[in-house]
């Protein structure tokens, strides 16, 4: 008996609802990363894409526990000498609570193509509303 391994056109993708109200931020993110990468399916092969489409709604209403909202910092480096950025997780989730769900996300994914592309199946939404309803997302049931 031979181990099976999917082929990229066989999978056949779905579109997944989280939504991130009163839910800590890394829980969130965690699942949306297993998702994206297809670590939920029986079928998952580690050199397939086979992840899935993830929608994050209400990510302003995500939770940080602890001081993480004050202690926590997002660096970033403009490419000058000595222009180092750094902005706090309370400044960052009043302004762009999209951008810190993404970059949880991103951190979780593997740093190479197949990452590069799931990223790319992640749409993150401040409120409620999103544009995705043609693609008839199913809300994720299970544990987060």
């Amino acid at each position: 008996m031979s181990t099976y391994m999917a082929k990229a056109n066989e999978i056949e993708k779905k579109w997944y609802i989280i939504d991130a109200a009163g839910k800590p931020l890394g829980r969130v993110a965690a699942k949306a990363a297993t998702i994206l990468r297809g670590k939920h399916r029986p079928e998952y092969t580690p050199h397939v894409d086979c992840g899935e489409y993830v929608i994050i709604i209400n990510a302003k209403d995500a939770v940080l526990t602890g001081n993480k909202l004050l202690q926590k910092k997002y660096y970033r480096h403009t490419g000058y000498i000595g222009h180092l950025k750094e902005v706090t997780y309370k400044e960052l989730m009043e302004k762009n609570p999209e951008k810190a769900m993404t970059l949880a996300v991103t951190g979780m994914l593997p740093h190479n193509t197949l990452g590069r592309k799931a990223i790319k199946k992640l749409k993150v939404y401040r409120d409620a509303n999103h544009e995705h309803a043609a693609q008839s997302p199913v809300a994720w049931t299970g544990e987060i």
